[in-house]
This record gives structure tokens, C-alpha cells and sequence, in this order.
């Protein structure tokens, strides 16, 4: 029985190499794609993104090295193919939650630093002068944004310029609105912080909007992970009341099969929620 265990368990090995074989330029493109995401994730966070190419391949040499040591060496294909895809993407998913948590802290803080350029405008300064101002008193992040432009610009980059890469760094509506009057104010003259104050308290109400969204729906986001959790719960005081039945999640191929199904279930519903509770203003 044991020589047959492990030929079975060989053959699949086989045919998983081949497969991966043939497979070789989808994987490629695939790495691609993912190397170009984390890549922009990584930018937005202003990490450094060398070698990325490498560090991806070594976490998926990890993933299936755990996805094989729980295939052959406890016998749990179902489990080990479920773990080895969430191991797999979990860096993908926390850069993706980093990124946007950053992306909101920068929505968040651009009000007061639109407000703060209309300030300088109306004082005297500059245009450069005013956003040297937002670069040295703002708060980080959007300081460093506002930081990387005026440098930028000191170094002979055109404004129109390092305000487009600024736009597509930070993917941001109220930012679109800001750069479009700066440029509008650049080639055709105009009253400039009179626009940036317009545009300054239609951020401000969008972001009374989306706070009193947020404050609306904290219970249910709350809701939503205690749902997530409780079936982790439910199944940890079974063990204790059934060992037996639960240990057949576990060790029989149909009990694997219905763990990873509730697995991806509860995933998809816990998701699926936080989905339906974000609003879009």
C-alpha cells in the first residue's frame, strides 16, 4: 500500500511538471501581469521595486513547496491546493490593502492642503512657491507627494509634466480636479485661488459625505468580520464535542473538499460584504 501511496503521489508530481511545462509561457505573461501590479502598488507606496521578478518567484517556490509538503507528506491534496493559492496571493492582497490605505489618507488630507494653497496664492506666492509650502507643512503622505513635485520641477521637469506622472501615481479624482486648475491657470491666466477654494469645498463636503458613510456603516463592516469569523469558531468547539467527525474534514478526500468549499464560500461572502458596503460618492 505504501509503494502504491507514493507512486500515485509521484505520477501526480509528473504530471503537474509537465503540465507547468507546457503551461510555461502563460505563466510567464501571468508573472508579467502580477510583476506590472505590484509594481504600481509598490510605486504608490514609494517602496523601491527592484528585483521584484525575483522576490515574486521565491514566495511562489515557497507556495509549492507548502502545497507539495501537505500533499505528500500528510496526504491532504484538497487543503494543500486551498492554502497553497491563499499563501500565494496574501503579499498581493496586503500590498493592495497598503496601498489603499494610503491612497485614503492622501484623499483625506488634500482638502486642508488645497485650502493651505489657496493661502499662499492669496499672500503673494508663486505657484512653485505654493506648493514648496505644501511640501514642507503638510502631513505625510501628501507632503511627499507634494515633495517629489517641487523637486521634480526644480530639476528642469516641466510642471505639466510632473503633475501627469502625480496624477497617475495617485489615482485620485480631487487631485485630477487640482492639477487641471493649476494647468488651466498656467496657459490661460485667471483668478487661481478662487478655483482652488471652489474645488477645496467640494472636497470637504464629498469627504463629510464619505465619513458619515463610513460612521453609517462601521456596525455592519464589524458585522461582516464577525461572520467571517464565526464559522472558525464554530468548528473549534466542535473539535472538542466531535473529534472524531471533524478529524474527517481533515483526512478524507470528501471531507477536504467541503472545508474548501466553505473556505471559499465564507472568503467570497466576507468580500462580497465589504464590496456592498463601500460606497462610491
Amino acid at each position: 500500500m505504501d509503494g502504491l501511496f507514493w507512486a500515485c503521489n509521484s505520477a501526480v508530481a509528473l504530471c503537474v511538471g509537465l503540465a507547468a511545462l507546457a503551461g510555461r509561457t502563460s505563466y510567464i505573461e501571468f508573472l508579467e501581469w502580477v510583476e506590472r501590479d505590484l509594481a504600481d502598488r509598490l510605486r504608490s507606496l514609494r517602496i523601491q521595486s527592484a528585483r521584484l521578478r525575483s522576490w515574486i518567484n521565491a514566495w511562489l517556490a515557497i507556495a509549492a513547496g507548502m502545497l507539495f509538503g501537505l500533499w505528500i507528506g500528510l496526504d491532504m491534496p484538497v487543503l494543500a491546493v486551498l492554502l497553497g493559492l491563499l499563501l500565494a496571493a496574501s503579499p498581493w492582497y496586503i500590498i493592495y490593502r497598503l496601498a489603499n490605505t494610503r491612497r485614503q489618507r492622501i484623499e483625506d488630507q488634500l482638502a486642508d492642503a488645497l485650502v493651505m494653497f489657496s493661502s499662499g496664492i492669496r499672500a503673494g506666492l508663486s505657484m512653485a512657491q505654493a506648493l514648496e509650502l505644501l511640501a514642507q507643512e503638510c502631513p505625510a503622505p501628501i507632503s511627499q507627494e507634494f515633495r517629489q513635485i517641487v523637486g521634480e520641477y526644480n530639476l528642469g521637469k516641466p510642471l505639466e509634466r510632473t503633475l501627469s506622472e502625480a496624477k497617475d501615481r495617485l489615482r485620485s479624482e480631487n487631485f485630477v480636479l487640482f492639477a487641471a486648475a493649476l494647468l488651466a491657470s498656467r496657459e490661460s491666466g485667471g483668478r487661481l485661488n478662487e478655483t482652488v477654494e471652489r474645488i477645496s469645498r467640494s472636497v470637504v463636503e464629498l469627504q463629510r459625505l464619505e465619513r458619515k458613510v463610513r460612521s453609517e456603516t462601521a456596525q455592519a463592516r464589524k458585522s461582516a468580520v464577525y461572520m467571517a469569523l464565526a464559522p472558525v469558531f464554530i468548528l473549534a468547539v466542535y473539535t472538542f464535542l466531535d473529534p472524531n467527525n471533524v478529524r474527517l474534514l481533515f483526512v478524507t478526500l470528501p471531507g477536504q473538499l467541503v472545508l474548501a468549499v466553505c473556505v471559499l464560500l465564507n472568503l467570497a461572502a466576507y468580500l462580497w460584504a465589504l464590496r456592498i458596503l463601500k460606497a462610491d460618492i
